[in-house]
Parts: structure tokens; sequence; C-alpha cells
């Protein structure tokens, strides 16, 4: 598998909230948006990024179901939320902080996503980008209740208020999804400083460019930063190839 990544802090934020990590060899990908007052959000985030990776070193992922697989990544999930739920509790300067999480799992030709906020994944098959995540934020359970409509969502000021989050609580239910990709998918990671600023057209468009994946997430990050970058911006790219 072909692999890119990077971060941006953006324009407009003095530092950068979010983490992530790459294990190649093991086929799994972690990304997090960290929110809290001064620093925290960068502790949340690195924390469970970090406590998600040591899960799967210390327990590498065989293989098994569906339900097995899920089952694994929800033990790394639950400890990650423990470890920052325990340092807000323990250190004031850390009240309050907590963080996104998205991570994938890719075995064969299935990939398998453990999400917690409004990070997303997406999948590109060769015609357009497919988002396999649903957002856990307020405006989001406006439009599925029928109050406002997706277009009304996207104008709104609290469009980024998360309604679950890694550390918030002290235990958390994420979501988990499962697909089959086809020979030279490719599998985006973002965090929302990517797709509050660029359309998923845009996005698309993009991948239909046949860059490589470290070019992909260059071209993506600039293009976040060019339309505003308000936030932070981190990206993970897969080129996923069916033999692998």
């Amino acid at each position: 598998m072909e692999v890119g990544f990077k971060t941006d802090k953006g324009v407009r934020r003095t530092n950068n909230e979010d983490a992530f990590f790459v294990m190649s060899h093991d086929g799994i990908y972690i990304l997090a948006d960290g929110v809290g007052g001064t620093n925290s959000g960068e502790i949340a985030s690195r924390t469970a990024v970090n406590e998600i990776a040591q899960y799967f070193e210390d327990n590498p992922l065989a293989g098994g179901t569906t339900e097995d697989i899920c089952r694994e990544m929800n033990k790394a999930l639950q400890r990650a939320n423990y470890r920052v739920f325990d340092m807000a509790l323990r250190f004031s300067a850390n009240r309050g902080m907590a963080t996104t999480i998205i991570f994938a799992c890719v075995r064969g030709k299935d990939i398998y996503i453990c999400n917690v906020g409004d990070s997303r994944a997406y999948l590109y098959d060769g015609k357009g980008l497919i988002r396999l995540t649903e957002d856990h934020t307020y405006v989001n359970e406006l439009v599925k209740a029928g109050i406002i409509t997706k277009e009304e969502a996207e104008m709104r000021e609290d469009k980024n208020k998360i309604t679950r989050a890694v550390g918030a609580e002290y235990e958390i239910t994420p979501d988990f999804f499962h697909v089959t990709y086809k020979e030279n998918c490719k599998l985006l990671l973002c965090t929302d400083g990517l797709h509050d600023e660029v359309p998923e057209v845009d996005i698309a468009a993009v991948f239909d460019e046949n860059l490589s994946m470290i070019e992909t997430c260059d071209t993506l990050v600039a293009m976040a930063n060019e339309n505003g970058g308000n936030d932070n911006i981190t990206v993970i790219a897969v080129r996923l190839m069916e033999d692998e």
C-alpha cells in the first residue's frame, strides 16, 4: 500500500491540536482532533492516538470476523478514552479536554473504521468520493431529525459542536463501519480542518488526478489553507491494493 500524510496548523491557529499515527505494516491509521483550553486539546489528541497505537502494538490484530475486529478496536478506544478522561480529572489545567478520534484497520479487501466525533473517513472508488462515517455533531442531529437541511447546517456557526468525544465521559459509544474495496481505491482520513474548507467534489477532483499519496495530501492541505485555513488540518491518504 502507498501512504501519504500531512498535518498543518492552518492559517488562523497558533498551535496544532491534531494528532495522527500511521502503522503501515499493520494496516492501521489513526487520526484525532483535540478540543479544550490552552494546550489541553493537543494533550488529549496525542494521548488518544498514542494509547490506540500502543494497544495494537501490545495486541497485534491477527484477523477474525468483523465482530472480532470491531471488538479489538473498541478495546483500544476504551483504553484511550479512560486515559484522556483520567488525565482531565487529575490535572486542573486539563479540565474539559477531549478529542475526536477516527482510526481504520485494513485487512485484505476489508476496511474497518471506528469513529467518535466529526473527523471523517472517505473512500474514493475511481468514480467519486464516498463518505463512510457520520459526524457526531449537534447540527447533524438536527438534519437527521428533519429540523434543518444539510445546506442550512453548513451555514450555522455551531456546525462544529460535537456531541461525542473521547475523554468527555467515563464511557464512550463509537460508530463502527465495515466496507469492502476494489483494486486501486483510495482511503482518506481527515479532520474537519479539511472537510469544512474543501467541498467533497473538490477533494474528489484531487484524487482524479492520480497523484502520489504524498502529493495528494500536500495538495489537499494547501487547498484548505487557500480557502481560509480556519482550523488545523490533518489528512492521511492510502492507496489500497487488492493483493495486499
